[in-house]
């Protein structure tokens, strides 16, 4: 379709639903997903927002869940040139202009999937705990079902932050997630900030 274009990002942070609301929307997820593991990514999310007579499909890949760090503007590029290749030729598309947005998911994502956290280990996290004491700690390690923290707990003012024994939380337990951008990581969080900007043609 001559009207699609790619906008390229690395931080949605307000894009952290897996959920597809759709059938629209779980038909793309099944026609877009083998694309986006060929490119050694995860698709997290799909969604369309249509406005008139115009689509916007925004779609949000990830890292596997083995790695760390970021998707690289480069990578995104790649992937939204195949997946706008894809749209351009669905033969049950209906044939109305579109744009395609394709990002990943910043650091402001909430943890709400063993994935996530996976994605998240050696980074500091504040855990909200049901029926518990609420943990500020650092990802050691995740398993299928838990995640172990070692705690970080506050002391005085100029002094080194007092580390406690290893927590191990079942995920059931854990009411919310989130990481705690660290003075280490600032650089990292204002990279993604600033190419969450102008978008580019795909």
């Amino acid at each position: 379709m001559s009207d699609s274009e790619a906008t390229t990002s690395t931080d949605r942070s307000e894009s952290n639903s897996t959920a597809i609301h759709n059938p629209e929307e779980s038909r793309l997820k099944a026609l877009l997903e083998p694309a986006v593991l060929a490119s050694r990514l995860y698709l997290e999310d799909v969604s369309i927002h249509v406005a008139g007579s115009h689509r916007t499909v925004h779609i949000v890949v990830d890292l596997p869940q083995e790695e760390t760090g970021g998707v690289s503007l480069d990578a995104i590029a790649e992937v939204s040139r195949g997946l706008s290749d894809i749209l351009d030729n669905d033969p049950h598309d209906d044939g109305r202009p579109y744009d395609l947005e394709v990002s990943s998911p910043g650091v402001g994502r909430p943890l709400t999937e063993p994935r996530h956290w996976h994605r998240a280990r050696g980074r500091m996290v504040r855990v909200n705990v049901i029926q518990g004491e609420n943990l500020l700690g650092r990802i050691a390690s995740v398993e299928d079902d838990a995640v172990t923290l070692i705690p970080e707990h506050e002391v005085k003012k100029g002094m080194k932050p007092k580390q406690g024994d290893p927590i191990t939380i079942p995920f059931d337990r854990i009411r919310q997630g989130k990481v705690e951008i660290e003075f280490s990581h600032l650089h990292e969080a204002a990279l993604e900030d600033e190419h969450n900007g102008p978008s580019e043609e795909a």
